[in-house]
């Protein structure tokens, strides 16, 4: 007999790759306030007493909890709001997991830490710096105190899903191409990790079947920055040549991006690679896996 996983919040770009990674050997229940697939039905876990009876109800083997808004501008405009969905629903959560004595799985973020060393690896110390990177860091720290078992995984800049779902990076310099752009400002002060969403889901299987509980970094191979991304990104599109790239600081796109973000979010899988369970990708192998799978005919 499978064995049952309950995914909340799984209705973005992470949520369908755990969807497609775990239906073929999982029982899942997938749910989220935003019902945009066939596959989900609605749950917003904010509401404690709705959330522990559709999890005792499906009475699930393990608790996957992935949603949170991750609009940074949104977040500090919005601060109470942030705080109850990306913190308290994970006590939510907690509780739920706990009282059902199985295991749980929250995301956490690489913008947890301040960005003032230059790679951080499992056992850094997080300094958060805006209203987001406080959420997540309140909700991982929450699930590591309190949670009978549990994972928590840290994600880098998160790629995935394509033009439906990605509302990240890479999705926001293909819309611009697609727009008919023949130049783009890309910062030089950004660096971080991509993440790839169908590997990070891969990953957390692969903990999950081996019961390597715990907290992990878990990003892409490789370190980079927005710049080196992008330039990437043209070299696969093959418009190299074609598109000119205006170099600028932050401070070009601070009335739009006006959130504090750390200037390094570069994280290193240090404890995935001594457990030898890293399973990510080099970046460049999957941002190119990545454009090839979603993106084939989406400039044309």
């Amino acid at each position: 007999m499978k064995k049952k996983i309950y995914i909340a919040g799984c209705g973005g770009m992470l949520g369908e790759a755990f969807y497609m990674q775990f239906r073929e050997d999982y029982e899942l229940k997938c749910t989220d306030k935003d019902v945009n697939d066939t596959w989900l039905s609605f749950l917003d876990f904010r509401d404690l007493d709705a959330y522990r009876k559709d999890v005792k109800d499906f009475a699930p083997d393990y608790l996957f909890h992935l949603g949170a808004y991750t609009d940074l501008e949104f977040c500090e405009q919005n601060a109470d709001e942030t705080y109850r969905t990306n913190t308290m629903s994970v006590e939510n959560a907690v509780y739920i997991a706990n009282e059902l004595n199985i295991p749980m799985l929250y995301i956490s973020t690489a913008g947890i830490f301040d960005g003032q060393k230059e790679l951080y690896d499992d056992w850094d110390m997080p300094n958060p710096l805006g209203v987001y990177a406080r959420s997540k860091y309140m909700g991982e720290r929450f699930v590591v105190e309190n949670a009978h078992r549990f994972l928590v995984c840290r994600a880098g800049w998160m790629m995935g899903s394509g033009p439906k779902k990605d509302k990240k990076f890479i999705q926001k310099l293909m819309q611009q191409l697609k727009d008919g752009k023949k130049e783009l400002f890309i910062v030089n002060d950004k660096d971080g990790t991509p993440t790839y969403t169908q590997d990070f889901a891969k990953n957390v299987k692969y903990l999950i079947e081996k019961e390597y509980w715990g907290l992990y970094n878990m990003v892409c191979g490789g370190q980079t920055s927005r710049l080196e991304v992008t330039e990437e990104l043209l070299d696969i599109l093959g418009l190299k040549d074609k598109i000119k790239l205006n170099v600028v600081t932050s401070e070009y796109f601070k009335e739009i991006y006006f959130a504090e973000r750390p200037p390094c979010e570069r994280l290193d899988n240090r404890k995935l690679k001594i457990r030898n369970a890293n399973l990510m990708s080099d970046w460049r192998v999957a941002l190119r896996e990545y454009i090839n799978n979603y993106y084939q005919d989406y400039l044309k």
